[in-house]
């Protein structure tokens, strides 16, 4: 699993997702048995997880990521585990 998050895109899903869920449990607590605050927890839940985790599944999906300076450093690379194998 490679990062596919970029590092200001994390702190911004993580801060959002902390802000998702004190609200979503908030509401809870005074409305238990709606479903609108539930559906916010899980997905506040997702965007701390892939905050920290810095991968997003739609973005893998979509081909695209928001690490632009790991973007440089990853295609060298594949050029040098490439290397090798052209010269056979």
């Amino acid at each position: 699993m490679r990062k596919n998050v970029g590092t200001w895109d994390a702190i911004m899903r993580i801060t959002i997702g902390l802000v998702g869920l004190a609200w979503s449990t908030a509401r809870m607590a005074r409305h238990p048995y709606r479903g609108f605050p539930v559906l916010v927890a899980i997905l506040s839940g997702m965007k701390v997880a892939e905050g920290i985790t810095r991968f997003c599944p739609m973005l893998h999906l979509l081909g695209t990521r928001t690490n632009h300076s790991d973007q440089h450093g990853s295609a060298d690379e594949a050029e040098k585990t490439a290397a090798p194998y052209a010269e056979h």
